[in-house]
């Protein structure tokens, strides 16, 4: 089993992330890749800015991967998310999940990220038309 956390400044390189997947004895691998959306609320996005408590974020990320790979039982997990400014159309966060059957590894891609937005500690403040808005909450 192995884990990869990655938090980057500059944009992730998906597929460089995906090879990183320890795939021996996988038939699936799962991925979640969010993305910048050029719009919300009827406004324009012009960007985002991803505040992070830096010596936690890696942190907390190996915990959900760990904890990921003994409640689904799946085989590796490579998680990374950004910090700084994210354009429309870039990448946030990249989660890959490798597992046996696809069952676990949909069930632990969709936890990892309901979880990571719940327990990372990462703010958001979207850059807008409108203004700026500080987004609620972690994640």
């Amino acid at each position: 089993m192995a884990v990869h956390i990655e938090v980057a400044s500059k944009s992730l390189n998906i597929a460089k992330l995906r090879g990183l997947i320890d795939s021996q004895g996988c038939g699936s691998i799962v991925s979640f890749v969010g993305v910048t959306r050029g719009e919300e609320d009827g406004f324009v996005v012009k960007g985002l800015e991803f505040d992070a408590w830096g010596e936690e974020l890696p942190n907390v990320l190996h915990r959900l991967a760990n904890e990921a790979l003994s409640e689904f039982g799946v085989r590796s997990v490579v998680i990374a998310h950004r910090i700084g400014s994210v354009e429309p159309g870039e990448n946030i966060v990249c989660i890959h999940v490798g597992s046996a059957h696809r069952e676990e590894g949909f069930s632990a891609c969709a936890w990892l990220i309901s979880e990571l937005k719940k327990q990372a500690p990462l703010w958001k403040k979207e850059i807008r038309e409108d203004g700026e808005f500080w987004k609620a909450g972690l994640g």
